[in-house]
């Protein structure tokens, strides 16, 4: 049978042409193309929020995930008219990021085989002004055992985080750990948002320094899990709510509850292209990215508690 060249989506009012949709992305799971834009199509009302005016750097493997990795940053000249771009600065110059704000923008970036979305932590409009916080909480192996190392630390961040008053989720990467996600007011610059992420790290591995460590080379931790607060640097990306990754069995990073911590099914690459829009559907956030706080009485707790 002859290969199908294209495969159109129609998407809002547009309609985005799907090039080779037969193209196998994940040859461990049979996973095409097509797969991949039905999938974003379907979850696209649950993961928008989240790319919404943030820059992104897109992850494209035109190959397949067994192929070469490129890592997008500006944007190609030849993308579309209506696909949104934002001038950032940068050292020595200056870069044009893609923005996501529709399910069109979407469907083009994955017949460009974008799998994975990594996001800024602030919009355009306020760029230097983050409004997520985000703590990786990345173990130093890929085991169950390990896992129990990630539900411990993020038990514990969680319970700082509420002596904080501050809101907070938790999202499976899709790869090994978790992320803990803080809504912010976005009163507070970068370099603000880092150095207090840094401080609420060290005060948890001061806690528990068998288990836990700030230390960035690896090195230096052992078989401690690293509390990575790297992420919340100017021009620095988290991978997005909902983002497939590019590992045997297309994990997804997944939205879960506090609660859904606890189900011993519950590990990095629990959800996959196959159920995690049935995870999405849940609503395991809540309004809880609603709660935006400013950092300042935030930090003034923590220095109380340290």
């Amino acid at each position: 049978m002859k290969e199908e060249r294209t495969h159109p989506v129609r998407a809002g009012g547009r309609t985005v042409e799907i090039q080779r949709p037969d193209k196998v992305l994940f040859p461990d799971d049979g996973i095409t193309k097509a797969d991949l834009a039905e999938y974003y199509r379907a979850v696209a009302p649950y993961m928008l929020p989240h790319l919404r005016g943030r820059p992104l750097m897109l992850e494209r493997h035109p190959d397949g995930v067994g192929g070469p990795r490129f890592m997008q940053k500006n944007t190609p000249e030849s993308y579309p008219e209506w696909v949104r771009r934002v001038e950032v600065g940068k050292e020595g110059g200056t870069v044009v990021h893609t923005v996501c704000d529709n399910t069109a923008t979407l469907m083009h970036l994955v017949d460009q085989a974008c799998i994975t979305f990594h996001r800024w932590q602030s919009r355009t409009g306020r760029l230097e002004r983050p409004d997520r916080l985000v703590f990786d909480l990345d173990p130093s192996g890929d085991t169950a055992d390990d896992f129990e190392t990630v539900r411990r630390a993020a038990r514990q961040l969680g319970e700082l985080l509420d002596d904080l008053r501050l809101n907070s989720v938790l999202m499976t990467t899709g790869s090994r750990g978790l992320h803990v996600i803080v809504p912010l007011s976005g009163d507070t610059d970068f370099d603000g948002v880092r150095s207090f992420a840094q401080e609420v790290a060290e005060t948890l591995a001061g806690r528990d320094p068998d288990h836990l460590t700030t230390a960035v080379r690896k090195q230096a931790r052992g078989d401690r899990l690293y509390l990575d607060v790297q992420r919340n640097g100017y021009a620095q990306t988290a991978v997005t709510p909902c983002s497939v990754r590019a590992r045997a069995g297309a994990p997804v990073a997944a939205p879960i509850s506090w609660d859904q911590l606890d189900d011993p099914r519950t590990g990095p690459r629990r959800w996959t292209v196959t159920d995690a829009l049935e995870q999405a559907r849940t609503d395991p956030w809540g309004d809880a990215l609603g709660g935006r706080r400013a950092l300042g009485p935030a930090g003034r707790r923590l220095a109380a508690l340290r």
